[in-house]
């Protein structure tokens, strides 16, 4: 008795299949004490596209725990902020989480 050959996916599901994507990366922000508030809070919103309220809670938690997360997401976006922060001197991390 021959096998029947395996049934190939319909194109239906071979469009439904998502391609396997690496973990999310991560953009951290240091403390420096080179920068004043209101220059972090500039960058912030020209990086992450926050709010001002939300730039200065972010730039607190920087000043006050040493860092923060700002941008969780693929390596390419964490990497563009990453860079757009660093653009005045600040000091980033770019990993994966």
């Amino acid at each position: 008795m021959s096998q029947l050959p395996a049934p190939t996916p319909d194109l239906e599901e071979l469009e439904g299949t998502e391609a396997a994507v690496g973990p999310p990366w991560m953009t951290i922000l240091h403390n420096c004490d080179c920068h004043t508030f209101e220059e972090v809070v500039r960058q912030l919103m020209k990086a992450i596209a926050c709010s001002e309220a939300e730039g200065w809670e972010i730039a607190w938690q920087v000043h006050n725990t040493g860092k923060a997360v700002v941008k969780v997401g693929p390596e390419n976006e964490c990497v563009r902020v990453g860079n757009i922060l660093a653009g005045i001197g600040l000091v980033v991390t770019v990993t994966p989480s």
